[in-house]
């Protein structure tokens, strides 16, 4: 396979993480404090990113988005990891690729908006009773003439609180769930029954939301249904894979080349006995293991990215990229914040957010422990395929 970066995914990847660095990240702190990004930063930065056609570049031209493939995207989203999901979000568009399965008006009710940044979706997934084993949700929907109705509750659900419209998973056919009992429902945040009960405080990802959703008796048109009824689960596998690897593995290897840039920095300056920390060799290591997991976390996220482009099917590297990816992050921060000492756990630098911050890429999208699962059980029924 061919390496090599176009010069125009050069241009655009250097002016993004450019934007990151000058303009986004400065925000990265009131963020923290508060809770909230500052409303008129917003308006004008999220703006300028649609200027410049960085907003929702993971969708296809033919929705108004970038046009960007998965390799280009993990590229790209290597640059939006040097700063916090909230900010990600908001300034860029977290618009989901399932989306472009819509047709005929629900396009332009749904699709063409949020991808022009005039509405927010949230993504409902995951229950009390049902994290990594999604096919587990209890929420569910009965046909009841031209509407589903839906009965149930979410929770940890990202812009749930804020969200115009979110994508429910529900039970359709519970005899058949394992094989086509799943459907995708877009629901209104104005439907009656639906209802935000509370927003969940979180160790790290501040300055969004995380939400616990209910659905009393929440009447929904048969039309508003995202795929075929029966296929949620396999509309959500055909896109989960190039989502894990721009959101956990690009965005780790980002924020991690981010902090192994800090650890560089300091231990180049830093004084201890006469000599810059740089001199010691326990210093060495700690930045030496910490390029060498960057590097080939990045390899194995451009592999996989590459194949998924070349219409493979490659969900045993997804796994694999998924937990190195979240696994290197933690392992990088937690030196970084070791190099800098006392520093390092003050709130005066970002490192004890990214610290936080990483530690729940190893629970969402699949446990770690649930991802060694399923390459272990992949390896002993077909053996190692690389």
């Amino acid at each position: 396979m061919d390496f090599t970066i176009s010069d125009e995914m050069k241009m655009v990847t250097e002016a993004v993480g450019r934007f990151v660095r000058e303009k986004v990240q400065p925000l990265e702190a009131v963020t923290e404090e508060t809770g909230q990004i500052p409303p008129d930063a917003l308006t004008a930065l999220k703006a300028e990113a649609q200027a410049l056609g960085f907003y929702a570049l993971n969708m296809s031209e033919a929705a108004g988005g970038g046009g960007l493939g998965v390799l280009d995207m993990c590229l790209v989203e290597e640059q939006l990891g040097q700063t916090s999901d909230a900010l990600i979000r908001r300034i860029f568009g977290q618009v989901y690729p399932m989306l472009d399965a819509l047709t005929g008006d629900l396009r332009e009710r749904y699709l063409y908006p949020t991808v022009r940044g005039d509405k927010i979706c949230a993504m409902a997934i995951t229950e009390p009773g049902a994290g990594s084993d999604a096919a587990a949700i209890r929420t569910h929907a009965r046909l009841d003439g031209d509407h589903w109705v839906l009965n149930g509750t979410k929770h940890f659900i990202s812009d749930g609180d804020i969200a115009d419209y979110t994508i429910v998973m529900a039970v359709t056919d519970a005899e058949q769930r394992a094989r086509g009992g799943i459907t995708l429902f877009l629901v209104d945040r104005d439907t009656p029954g639906f209802r935000v009960t509370r927003t969940q405080k979180m160790m790290g990802h501040r300055g969004y939301g995380h939400a616990e959703l209910t659905f009393d008796e929440v009447r929904v048109p048969k039309l508003q249904v995202l795929g075929e009824v029966g296929q949620g689960f396999r509309v959500m596998m055909a896109n989960v894979g190039g989502i894990r690897l721009g959101h956990i593995g690009a965005r780790a290897v980002g924020m991690a080349s981010r902090v192994l840039d800090m650890m560089r920095d300091h231990a180049a300056t830093r004084q201890q006995f006469g000599q810059p920390i740089g001199d010691f060799q326990m210093v060495q290591q700690m930045i030496a293991d910490s390029a060498m997991e960057i590097f080939a976390t990045r390899m194995m996220v451009l592999n996989t990215a590459w194949e998924v482009d070349q219409g493979l099917d490659p969900r045993d590297k997804v796994s694999m990229v998924k937990v190195q990816a979240s696994e290197m992050l933690g392992r990088v921060a937690d030196r970084g914040i070791q190099i800098f000492g006392g520093y390092g756990f003050t709130k005066e630098l970002p490192l004890e957010r990214i610290y936080r911050d990483a530690r729940v890429t190893r629970i969402y999208d699949g446990t770690s422990e649930v991802h060694r699962m399923l390459i272990a059980r992949s390896i002993i029924k077909r053996g190692l395929t690389l």
